[in-house]
């Protein structure tokens, strides 16, 4: 398929692409390849893992009922849906990444201020999540051959020998299908979101025959008063918005490569409010099960396999989880540096090096010492995550509200042209939203508005800028 027609975002120039800022990578695409399903598909590769089964879980641990925590979720990915939508119009019309969509705002050479800050946080998480997925791995192993268990009492910086035999194994697999370009990223994601949903219905089907197919949904295993119940319900909405806003700021990587805004909108919109708040009702519905059947409620689906106490279940549900854990690595964590890590020096990073300085790094992080502690990954990792909501308001407010969606692609690649090398008044906009948003996550005194840190990091950096734009004109 040949590249989209230019619209109002693609002015044609004759400047020639400055090789400190173009690569092939970084150019605007031309194999629009994605369609509704890959799109789905990334948000099922995404949202189905670990993680967001024990959000949802915990959630209903905490009070709220299956329910509640239903229509909590879906009014976040509703939101979510909508800023996706945004960030994904402008990809899809300018063809370009994300680091390249920066320089709109940000300046030819300041876009590498918010590229650096989303690469960091990628190439941390991207070392957890690989770790975590290890852990299902290293459990299965065991199961099906106790004998190795020797391997797991001798380790060197951290971690036992078997564990650095899976961790380095999937970190492997994940770089063999990473360095093969976004073309074998669609490719893996297509299928591997959709394994989760196998297990997790057989899982729910299990749990629902073992409870008499009577589960409640309006009951929740903790007394709240309304007022409570009110404050965990806008609360859960609040942090599914911050763990989405990572991906929010740079899924223009992803939309640019689809053939019209029409793909992107039914593909976000399957994904997002219909896949994944099903997915999360699943979750609670399976945790509310466990409750009902053993007593207690268990939000770890990998602990939950092992009562069937059938080895083939467990290899294949241990199996499955570690490939969606690599799933949602591969889109929310590796894509985005590889483009991040090529836009600092395009002539000598393309993508496929970029992605391999991010899995090294990562590597060499140890992330297994990361997730052991709480102050790194709730200060360092959280800190920085704060500041990706001011990122994002200033970059739409200049898009839509400023430019009203007119950009001349190519002189993004060209320094001194049309854009500035850095423009001061986002960097005036980002440094106290941000500052702000992160004393809001962080500060114990700030607690009961941390969950809201997202969201009024980008309002009040959107407010801002665009006041400080409007004043310069």
């Amino acid at each position: 398929m040949t590249a989209a027609p230019l619209t109002d975002s693609q002015q044609e120039t004759t400047a020639p692409p400055d090789p400190r800022l173009w690569n092939e990578d970084l150019a605007p695409a031309k194999d629009r390849r994605w369609k509704v399903y890959d799109i789905f598909a990334l948000w099922m590769s995404d949202v189905h893992n670990l993680g967001n089964y024990t959000f949802a879980a915990g959630l209903f641990v905490l009070g709220l009922s299956a329910w509640q925590v239903f229509t909590a979720l879906l009014f976040g990915f509703v939101i979510i849906y909508v800023g996706m939508n945004l960030m994904g119009r402008i990809g899809q019309r300018t063809g370009v990444p994300f680091p390249v969509v920066a320089r709109i705002s940000f300046g030819t050479f300041g876009a590498n201020l918010p590229a650096l800050i989303r690469a960091v946080i990628a190439i941390f998480w991207y070392g957890i999540q690989t770790y975590l997925a290890s852990v299902a791995i290293t459990l299965l192993v065991l199961t099906i051959d106790p004998g190795l268990k020797p391997l797991t009492e001798h380790g060197f910086l951290g971690l036992h020998a078997l564990g650095w035999i899976c961790f380095v194994a999937l970190w492997a697999v994940q770089a063999l299908i990473l360095t093969r370009g976004m073309e074998s990223v669609r490719k893996f994601q297509d299928w591997c979101g959709p394994a989760i949903w196998v297990v997790m219905i057989a899982l729910a089907v299990w749990i629902l025959a073992a409870g008499n197919w009577h589960i409640s949904l309006t009951s929740s295993p903790k007394q709240l008063s309304t007022g409570e119940q009110i404050r965990q319900w806008f609360g859960a909405a609040g942090l599914i918005l911050a763990t989405y806003g990572t991906l929010m700021l740079n899924f223009c990587d992803f939309s640019r490569n689809a053939p019209d805004q029409k793909t992107v909108r039914r593909g976000n919109f399957w994904g997002l409010p219909i896949n994944s708040t099903a997915f999360a009702l699943l979750s609670v519905i399976v945790t509310a099960g466990s409750m009902q059947v053993f007593g207690e409620a268990i939000t770890d689906p990998a602990e939950l396999l092992a009562k069937v106490h059938n080895t083939p279940v467990l290899i294949v549900g241990a199996l499955t989880f570690a490939v969606a854990t690599m799933g949602v690595n591969i889109v929310a964590n590796f894509v985005s540096p590889a483009y991040d890590l090529a836009n600092i020096w395009p002539k000598r990073i393309s993508f496929t090096v970029g992605g391999l300085i991010s899995a090294v790094a990562a590597l060499c992080v140890l992330p297994w010492k990361l997730y052991s502690s709480p102050t790194v990954v709730n200060y360092f990792l959280g800190g920085l995550g704060a500041f990706l909501g001011p990122l994002f308001g200033i970059m739409i407010v200049d898009y839509y509200l400023i430019r009203r969606g007119k950009v001349d692609v190519a002189q993004l690649f060209v320094h001194g042209g049309a854009y500035p090398r850095v423009n001061p008044r986002a960097l005036v906009t980002f440094f106290p939203t941000a500052a702000l948003a992160a004393v809001i996550a962080l500060v114990p005194f700030f607690a009961p508005a941390a969950p809201y840190s997202w969201f009024i990091g980008t309002a009040s950096s959107a407010a801002l800028y665009f006041a400080v734009s409007r004043k310069h004109r």
